[in-house]
């Protein structure tokens, strides 16, 4: 499950898909407008606000952004290497390449072989560590504080200077094409693999991140290379770092690994402007007797990062939550859609996901159920709590959402909870992720106002115009024959509200 978030469901994305961008004068005065009428003078925000460390962002001459924020106390640090770059600016020959690079990164440099990188790691006592998305690919080490200047040295090498071994790269086609059969071996990775192929058909948001087997068996050297000249550029790069760091340092340690990277090439806006995501209603159904459980996502086309609709479906993603059947909550849940699933047994677990790319985005829930669960009424109480919430909303179920989704956010960079180790990641790639999608870090207090603003008439509103008889897409995978066909799901996306 933690996979899937990683890969596919973007709980992280979820959690801070609030809606801005670089042209932020332009969003902000969208969303004020929409959602606050007037605007509240006074902010209802926690006193953490106040001590949340600063964002220091700086730019080199060849466009790349360095950011980082330091965490008072820490005594290690997490930088990170974060490209506007994934699946989706392959093409289907070539699908499969952004993560195949993931798997060479690591496989020796022109001035570092495999165990000089392993041993140079091990030395410093730190971990280093990628993954690639549909939209983005993320190098990064957790290290000492006195070895952020090696670290950069050595992501610098890894990105810029891979060998790329005819060798090394016929021994990870097995490694990939091993880890494509574990994939296919965890029915949440599938399904939503499946989603969004349904959802995005003939569109790069369609593609699978580690591309069909046939791709990663004719991938060629030249395709990894030609994958690195088209998308590893200055401008669609941000390094950032978070815990204990000296930004200045840390500028002069990017200019000395990154200060030649080329600055020229096509921007990810422009890729994606050439070949836009197309949303399609449509299903797909893997029939599967064999498996444990019935496994169901349904999800219309949502909104982008910087769609101000974001903040509100944000909003309404948490006021729908998450459930599972041991978790010991049920018919008190204060979710509207946890209660008639638990009381009714109609499923075991399921998880609002809101999941936002550069120009669209999913929206939907994804279910498990039993077998001999009544699919039917599982499949129209989803649909309608979620178009219920075009008419039928309360004040007082959006305030609680609304708190919830703070808390979360705050929860995610609290070191009382969980390990400073994870909230430096996590802090890491936030910087990383908003100054690549928003081109500049979205302040927490920024953040909480336009959650702040979310009333009941905007969820409805919001709820209207993305669920209320709007084409859905579907997939499912198990015991599918009791699920109802697409013509009966797509018809209650409307009639349900009356």
């Amino acid at each position: 499950m933690l996979r899937l978030i990683k890969r596919n469901s973007g709980l992280l994305q979820q959690l801070r898909g609030y809606a801005a961008s670089s042209e932020a004068a332009v969003v902000e005065s969208e969303v004020f407008t929409r959602y606050a009428s007037p605007f509240p003078a006074q902010l209802n925000l926690t006193s953490a606000l106040a001590q949340l460390p600063e964002t220091k962002v700086s730019t080199l001459a060849n466009g790349l952004r360095v950011a980082s924020e330091s965490v008072p106390f820490a005594e290690t640090a997490t930088v990170g290497v974060y490209i506007d770059a994934g699946s989706r600016f392959e093409t289907d020959a070539t699908n499969g390449a952004a993560h195949f690079l993931e798997h060479m990164a690591f496989k020796g440099t022109a001035s570092r072989g495999v165990r000089d990188l392993e041993v140079e790691i091990e030395n410093l006592g730190g971990h280093l560590n990628a993954y690639t998305s549909r939209e983005q690919t993320a190098y990064y080490a957790k290290v000492f504080q006195k070895d952020v200047p090696q670290a950069v040295a050595i992501l610098a090498d890894i990105l810029q200077n891979s060998k790329l071994e005819e060798r090394a790269i016929a021994r990870e086609r097995d490694v990939i094409l091993r880890e494509q059969q574990e994939i296919e071996g965890i029915p949440e990775e599938v399904l939503f693999d499946h989603l969004h192929a349904t959802a995005f058909q003939h569109s790069p948001l369609g593609r699978t991140i580690l591309g069909p087997a046939e791709n990663i068996r004719s991938l060629t050297r030249a395709d990894l290379v030609d994958y690195i000249t088209t998308n590893y550029r200055a401008p669609r790069i941000v390094v950032a770092a978070a815990g204990a760091v000296d930004h200045e340092a840390l500028v002069a340690a990017v200019e000395k690994g990154f200060g030649k990277l080329p600055s020229d090439g096509p921007t990810a806006s422009q890729l994606v402007d050439k070949e836009p995501a197309l949303y399609t209603g449509s299903e797909v159904r893997i029939r599967d007797p064999d498996q444990a459980n019935l496994h169901f996502a349904l999800a219309y086309k949502g909104a982008s990062w910087a769609d101000p609709d974001s903040v509100p479906l944000m909003v309404i993603q948490t006021l729908l939550g998450a459930w599972e059947k041991n978790s010991g909550a049920g018919s008190e849940a204060a979710s509207p859609l946890v209660q008639p699933l638990a009381v009714n047994g109609l499923a075991n677990s399921f998880m609002a996901f809101n999941t936002n790319y550069h120009d669209t985005g999913l929206f939907g829930v994804y279910a498990v159920a039993d077998n001999d669960a009544d699919h039917e009424d599982l499949a129209w109480t989803i649909l309608h709590k979620i178009t219920g919430l075009t008419y039928g909303v309360s004040q007082t179920d959006v305030d609680r959402a609304k708190n919830q989704l703070k808390a979360s956010i705050l929860f995610s960079g609290d070191g009382t909870t969980g390990t400073w180790d994870l909230v430096r990641c996590s802090m890491a790639e936030d910087i990383g992720r908003n100054l690549l999608v928003y081109g500049r870090r979205i302040p927490k207090a920024e953040l909480f106002a336009r959650i702040d603003a979310v009333d009941a008439a905007a969820v409805k509103d919001v709820a209207y115009r993305f669920f209320n008889d709007q084409d859905v897409a579907v997939a499912a995978l198990g015991d599918t024959q009791f699920l109802p066909d697409y013509t009966w799901l797509r018809r209650r996306t409307y009639w349900l509200r009356y």
